[in-house]
């Protein structure tokens, strides 16, 4: 099972619908059951009738196997520290963005270094990275939509980044590069301010493509 908490906006809906495609069962959380549940009724008519199901955050945080983070910044903090416990042991992938968008979109000074590393502090027991910054939500949100682009994936344990890249190379279109430490992830959020940006500008909905990495299903050497 992988569930997204924050499950009901456009990132984890659609990064949902994408995973459902692929052939997951998905479930989609939200601080209130109900609307998560309505939220995943849609997502699952997309999916063509895929496992996709909906309910409270600490539900999905219980339940999952692999849990996404996909809550707006501001709401990080009030609900990973009341679900430390259902967390244990757990994959997590934090696709938090710290960013304002006042006066253009640019990076929160977070005191943990970026929204993955304050993550990986308030759930001091689960296996935190850091990936899918980058990707379109509204392109995720539409199955007819073809994805292209690379996804970064930082992590300090690389086998967990290598679970994670593989996640990645499931979703027809994408690739999963692995991108070093968490630390990283600082670079991966002010990069979503210079796509955002661009995308701004150009009217589109650019993404990341590295050069001179062969093969969807690349292997890193785990430096």
């Amino acid at each position: 099972m992988i569930g997204f908490l924050g499950g009901t906006g456009p990132q984890g809906r659609g990064l949902g619908l994408r995973f459902a495609l692929a052939g997951y069962s998905v479930m989609l959380g939200s601080r209130s059951a109900e609307r998560a549940e309505a939220q995943a009724a849609g997502i699952k008519i997309l999916a063509r009738g895929a496992d996709v199901r909906g309910g409270a955050n600490e539900e999905v945080a219980a339940e999952s196997e692999v849990c996404f983070i996909a809550l707006p910044y501001e709401g990080q903090r009030p609900t990973l520290e009341s679900l430390t416990g259902q967390l244990e042991g757990k994959l997590v992938v934090n696709c938090v963005n710290a960013l304002a968008l006042d006066g253009g979109p640019h990076l929160l000074n977070v005191e943990a270094g970026s929204s993955a590393e304050e993550c990986r502090q308030l759930l001091p027991g689960a296996r935190v990275t850091a990936a899918f910054h980058t990707v379109s939500a509204p392109k995720l949100l539409d199955p007819d939509s073809a994805l292209e682009g690379d996804v970064p994936v930082c992590g300090d344990d690389p086998a967990d980044r290598e679970a994670v890249v593989r996640l990645a190379n499931v979703i027809g279109g994408l690739r999963g590069v692995h991108a070093g430490p968490l630390r990283h992830s600082r670079t991966l959020e002010a990069m979503t301010a210079l796509i955002i940006s661009i995308n701004t500008l150009y009217r589109t909905s650019a993404g990341v493509r590295f050069t001179g990495i062969d093969g969807e299903d690349n292997r890193a050497d785990g430096s």
